[in-house]
Order: C-alpha cells, then structure tokens, then sequence
C-alpha cells in the first residue's frame, strides 16, 4: 500500500512538469514528436529536450518558451500557462531571466545548406565577372582609345542642360525609401525570429537559415519582432538597406518592422528599444 501511495504522488508531481504534460497531450491526440516538429517547424532534439527538462541542450531561455508555447498551441494547450509555468521551472533551476543566449545552434534543416558544387560555380562566375571587368575598365581608361572634345562640341549639351537641369548626381536620382514600401528581413546566418502584429497575433515564428528571407505583410496591423540576435539580419526597404536592428547577441522584442517605423527610428537614431531576454 505504501509503494502504491508513493506511486501516486510521483504522477502528481510528474503532472507540475511542463514536459510531461506536453508529452501526455501529445501523446492523447497520438502525436509523435516528428508530427510535432513537422507542425511547429522546432527542430526535434529541441522538443525532446522540452519535454525531459533538459534545459542546459536549449539554445537559451527566450528560444526554449517560444518553442514550448508552440508546442503548446499544436497539442490544444494554453501557450500562455505554459509560458508561465516554464520560465517557474527554469528560475528554479538557475535558469534566469538574464542567463546569456547561445549563438552557435545549427539550423535545424541540414539539408537547406546548399551543395559544395553549388559554391565551387557561384566562385567560378564571380570570378569570371572580375576578370570581364577588369577587361572593361582597362579599356576605357585606356588613353590610346580617348578622342580629344573641342569647345564647339561641348557648347550644345552644356545649354541643353542648362535648360534641362537635371539631378546633381547618382543618389539624388534614386527616390527615398516610402513610408509604405516592402519590408524584407534578410538571415545572413541562422536565426530564430517571431513576427506579430499589434494584437499579438503571430505573422510568422521560425529558424532562418543564412540567405533565408520574410517580406513583412504591407497590410500588418503595426508588425513587430522578437529575436535573440538582431544583428544576423538585413533590413530592406523596397530594396534599399535601412540601419540594423540591433548589435550583439542581445534579445530585441516589441520592435516595428513597418516601413515607416523603420524610416522613423532612422531619422531620431533611436536604437533598437525595449530589449529583453524574454
């Protein structure tokens, strides 16, 4: 009878443990933890590790709730108790809220790491490139090749333009980025990244690999980002490049990335706000 007792209270401890009661709903909806990582795009070893407890195997704390609030929602879970109950576990184990994020975790699909061959031709072509330009410009500076231009000939464009004036140079011809241009966040390495909107509706959460793009929905209502390091990502603004969102391996949250929000953090030179590891 005690060894039953004792029994009993194990399974109501084990019910306190944030992946034990993932894996138990997990398993009632018969899942395995592949359906999982198919649906939440975690990679595998990360959701085993949720679900043991195995902290220390987590990227870091911000990665291990996000990826425990997806796994929540997939299994028909409250993201936000689940949230909550395992940032309880983690600062129980040490695992604070200042606790220093991983920078070096793979991506999660090794095969988007492109072919060797593939790089050997890319070189190849960019050093043919070199080469014909090089050609080129040798060419064109070549003083054998320049024909002299008389005052007489010069005279006809000079009133030309002075009736046409033009722009002044190269930059002032391309127009400035539009408070409702398309927004692109461009991985140069892996990195995990979420996007919402105002309401806190999820536009997009996943790991990028290095090239990986996101084109922020134009009709977002005010979308912001979530990511542990900012400066693995390129911002453009219909393709013109706008300053980094942050430096570091410092966790960014609550960030606009709409045209205009980054056109204004451009022109007050405000950094990155309300970093947070969590």
């Amino acid at each position: 009878m005690a060894e039953d007792t004792n029994d009993d209270e194990n399974v109501e401890l084990n019910l306190h443990n944030t992946g034990e009661l993932l894996r138990r709903a997990r398993e009632q909806k018969n899942l395995s933890l592949e359906d999982i990582a198919k649906k939440t795009r975690i990679p595998h070893r990360h959701l085993a590790s949720i679900e043991s407890g195995d902290f220390d195997a987590l990227p870091g704390r911000t990665y291990a709730i996000g990826f425990a609030k997806s796994y929540a929602r997939t299994v028909g879970l409250s993201d936000a108790s689940i949230g909550s109950q395992l940032r309880t576990e983690m600062d129980e184990q040490g695992h604070g809220a200042y606790q220093a994020e991983s920078s070096g975790y793979a991506p999660a699909n090794p095969s988007s790491i492109p072919p060797l061959y593939l790089a050997w031709t890319a070189a190849g072509i960019g050093v043919l490139v070199l080469v014909g330009y090089l050609i080129w410009r040798t060419l064109i500076l070549n003083p054998d090749d320049i024909t002299p231009v008389t005052e007489s000939e010069t005279a006809a464009p000079m009133e030309s333009a002075a009736a046409n004036p033009g722009p002044q140079n190269v930059q002032d011809s391309v127009a400035a980025p539009s408070g409702t241009g398309t927004v692109v966040l461009t991985a140069t390495e892996p990195v995990w990244m979420k996007i919402y909107d105002a309401e806190g509706k999820r536009l997009f959460e996943n790991e990028m690999a290095a090239g990986d793009t996101f084109t922020v929905p134009a009709d977002a209502d005010n979308p912001q980002i979530l990511t542990g390091r900012p400066a693995a990502l390129t911002v453009t603004i219909d393709g013109q490049a706008v300053p980094q969102l942050g430096t570091g391996e410092l966790t960014i949250k609550d960030v606009g990335v709409s045209a205009a929000a980054l056109l204004a953090r451009e022109k007050t030179s405000t950094p990155a706000a309300d970093i947070s590891p969590d």
